[in-house]
């Protein structure tokens, strides 16, 4: 016994020992890639000498003779700090993920080589400007100069993520820089999806004027009938026919709805600031992920210093300031994609109708590698109106009546793109109107321009605005048949047509996602919104002060006031409240009382510490989900969000909207008391089962949870530990500091879609303007600098954001010199 205790001993010795080693390896091995910021380093390239100092938040700041070499520096930064992030974005792009992941990212490769983005990109690099395409090469071979120091030194394959997958590198090239905006442009456009499910909910419902109630419009001037979809598409499946949505497949950046893109911007011309000068906010909102999709950067061009948010694989500040001019984006909300039902010929499905008869599909067939697996052949096929989807995005194929595909119009599916360009020299412009002229180059995603100069504020909707025809059947807000001249696109309107607010009355411009204009169609802009709640409290917050400084617009930027909730309580309660029987510790009663007690005394904050807000959205959430289950079926599933104006319709009873709390499959007709009521008793019993405690001790933040999640480890045990950022929060849907939640049945209340950049620009002291960023400038896991902005950003404070070269070298982590060869 004694000698197999020994043995037993020794080899159990032995194993911890191996495990030491192998852990001490990994971690050798992965902190090779570690960046050093302290080094001189020659590189073929450059024209001059370039200096990167890197200040205390890990900031780069490029300082180069000349727009090139600062363009190389920014690549280098980069590379040396998202390496594994860009080449992500890049397979992404060329739908060639599967050669890393194997059969998890086939749908995702399959679309988006149908989509055919990256062959879109190349074509556009021809289209840009000369200081642009300048810009783009002296990017790639920074970017490139870092590769080859990788692979000359061995410095661990320049990211850890390297070591599990696929190591090998191409060199970078002008056209991914234009490819990686197309994803971000796939990322935000939601009306695709919006199409889809207007048309599934209206095949779902019996009575077509409740369609208005469930996806109602913005309030504003009306909206003339539709037809429903299934005059439009006849064959299209009714009712019990319809599938529940398919999930998102891995990877996918195809947005889910209602995530497709949010943001805040407002400014203020001098006479509304305190300080005399002009003020601007900003802060897109984007999928949290670690790292953040931000990356902040300074670089020294001709025309001045330029300081703001990046995005990894774009060589140009996206939000930010020079020392001339400010600039926020916001999601316009465009109405820029239409869907088109394609006719097939039933004796050769190689042809579909048009208005001139029969065409031939555009087609090319594409091969897809995938790991572990054979390769996988599809064949793209375009339309006149633009390539066809697979039925599984957004369950298109429950809507896609048999010997009929579906199409796609975008204006992001251009060859000749120049956003790039209007990027570019955003960053050159001298004033307000010079930047509304340049951002005439932008194509897509539309974004509404938020601008300031030391006099002027401004906002413009940048992006192409596609022509319709007056008479379109739809509007562009169901599928409509490709092969009615009508129904197609166009050409484009002309850029002086795109909204356009400068030095406006009052002194104040500004943006929610919120409805802008009010034009009839088809100059109309959109019929779908981001907002229509934040904007409340933001024309609250920005009337209640004559003037305003730095501090009150981030006071707004960081606000958690809901005025959904502020709005729906009243409401959904004005029965229930001092109206119920005295009820003994314990019961069903006892515990909707003390909820309504606590909700009595509630102003609407979305504090992370409060009960409060955790009880409301448990509520809501409970209380459409009973409005609509019985009517929708499974496409309730879809509505996975409250949607405050349904709820409000509801309970106003407005154009008989009421009928939605009977519930048909009953003999009752119940009202919305009881509907309310029975809500309230379902969001009590899901929080006792979810969380087990005492209302009083309740916690908004820890359903609330920020999480920021790494693509690829983000779910592998034990490493999600490491990679994955976790942070309660407080905000949530509908206030100022937006934090979206995930509407997943699992974790409904996580915060996953949220500001990732926040900065605020001051023109009368530039160098007081601050930002920050969700998680921190490095993706490497093993850096101090993967998550340290992260705790800031989660409190609400920020950094200095300055174009003094003396602050970026004081207490600097280190300063690289690219020295020319």
């Amino acid at each position: 016994m004694r000698f197999l205790f020994r043995w037993l001993l020794r080899l159990a010795s032995l194993a911890i020992v191996l495990a030491v080693v192998a852990v001490a390896l990994v971690y050798y091995l992965a902190s090779r890639s570690l960046p050093d910021y302290s080094k001189e380093l020659s590189v073929a390239g450059l024209t001059a000498d370039v200096e990167i100092v890197r200040d205390n938040s890990n900031v780069p700041h490029i300082f180069a003779r000349s727009d090139r070499d600062a363009y190389f520096g920014l690549g280098y930064a980069h590379a040396q700090d998202r390496l594994w992030q860009m080449m992500l974005l890049r397979r992404t792009a060329q739908g060639r993920l599967s050669e890393l992941f194997g059969r998890r990212t086939l749908e995702t490769d399959s679309l988006i080589r149908r989509l055919d983005l990256y062959n879109l990109a190349r074509s556009s690099v021809e289209a840009q400007t000369p200081e642009t395409l300048d810009a783009l090469e002296a990017y790639a071979a920074g970017v490139n100069a870092r590769i080859e120091e990788i692979n000359n030194s061995s410095l661990g394959r320049g990211a850890p993520e390297f070591f599990l997958f696929d190591a090998r590198m191409p060199p970078w090239q002008p056209a991914d820089s234009i490819a990686v905006i197309k994803v971000m442009a796939l990322q935000l456009s939601g009306h695709l999806s919006e199409e889809v499910l207007r048309a599934r909910t209206s095949l779902a419902l019996d009575d077509p004027d409740r369609l208005a109630d469930v996806l109602p419009d913005i309030p504003g001037d009306g909206v003339a009938a539709l037809p429903e979809y299934a005059e439009l598409a006849p064959g299209a499946r009714r009712h019990a026919e319809l599938a529940p949505a398919s999930g998102e497949d891995f990877l996918m950046p195809l947005p889910e709805r209602g995530q497709a893109g949010a943001s805040n911007a407002w400014a203020a011309a001098p006479d509304r600031s305190a300080s005399g000068g002009t003020l601007l906010a900003g802060d897109p909102h984007l999928g949290l992920t670690a790292p953040s999709i931000w990356y902040l950067a300074r670089l020294q061009l001709s025309s001045g210093g330029v300081i703001g948010g990046t995005i990894p694989g774009i060589p140009a500040v996206m939000v930010g300031r020079s020392q001339q001019l400010g600039w926020a984006i916001t999601s316009s909300y465009l109405d820029d994609q239409d869907l088109h039902l394609e006719e097939l010929n039933p004796d050769n499905n190689n042809e579909y109708r048009t208005p001139d008869g029969w065409a031939e599909f555009r087609t090319r067939r594409s091969i897809i590698e995938i790991k572990d697996a054979a390769p996988v052949t599809i064949t793209q096929r375009w339309t006149e109106n633009g390539p066809v989807l697979p039925g599984s995005v957004y369950d298109l194929g429950s809507i896609t009546p048999q010997g009929h595909v579906m199409s796609l119009s975008w204006t992001a599916l251009s060859g000749s793109d120049t956003s790039m360009s209007a990027a570019v020299g955003l960053m050159k412009a001298g004033d307000v109107r010079e930047a509304i002229d340049v951002s005439e180059l932008y194509v897509a995603p539309s974004q509404n321009l938020t601008l300031i100069d030391d006099e002027t504020v401004a906002m413009k909707t940048i992006g192409t605005f596609p022509r319709r025809a007056a008479n379109h059947q739809s509007r562009g807000r169901l599928p409509s048949p490709g092969w009615i001249n009508t129904n197609r696109w166009q050409g484009r309107l002309p850029y002086d047509q795109n909204p356009e607010f400068v030095a406006p009355e009052g002194g104040i411009v500004g943006n929610t996602n919120n409805k802008i204009i009010d034009r009839d169609f088809p100059r109309h802009m959109s019929f779908e919104w981001g907002d229509s709640q934040r904007v409340m409290r933001w024309r609250a917050m920005m009337q209640g002060r004559e003037v305003h400084t730095r501090d009150s617009f981030i006071e707004a930027q960081l606000d958690t006031v809901s005025p959904a909730a502020r709005t729906l309580l009243p409401l959904i309660g004005s029965d229930l409240w001092y109206t119920g029987e005295a009820a003994p510790e314990g019961t069903p009663e006892r515990r909707r009382r003390q909820a309504l007690d606590l909700l009595a005394e509630w102003n609407g904050e979305m504090n992370e510490h409060l009960p409060e807000p955790l009880i409301y959205a448990a509520w809501l959430r409970a209380l459409q989900e009973r409005l609509i289950r019985d009517d929708l079926g499974p496409v309730a599933d879809a509505y996975d969000h409250v949607e405050p104006l349904f709820i409000e319709r509801v309970f106003r009873d407005i154009d008989g909207a009421a009928a939605w709390c009977d519930v048909v499959r009953s003999a009752a007709e119940e009202t919305c008391t009881d509907i309310a009521r029975l809500a309230l008793d379902d969001a009590l019993v899901w929080i006792d089962e979810t969380y087990g405690t005492a209302l009083e001790s309740l916690r908004w933040g820890d359903a609330h949870e920020a999480v920021h999640e790494h693509q690829v480890l983000g779910e592998v045990p034990i490493l999600k530990t490491f990679v994955n950022i976790r942070q309660s929060t407080s905000g949530g849907d509908f206030t100022l500091q937006r934090g979206r939640t995930s509407g997943a049945p699992e974790h409904p209340f996580r915060n996953v879609h949220a500001a990732g950049y926040r900065g605020v620009y001051d023109f009368a002291d530039p160098d007081s303007s601050v930002f920050i960023i969700a998680t921190g400038q490095s993706g490497h896991l093993l850096s101090r600098h993967y998550d340290d902005l992260g705790q800031l950003w989660r409190r609400g404070e920020y950094i200095p954001m300055s174009l003094d070269p003396e602050l970026a070298r004081a207490a600097a982590v280190g300063v690289t010199r690219l020295r020319a060869e």
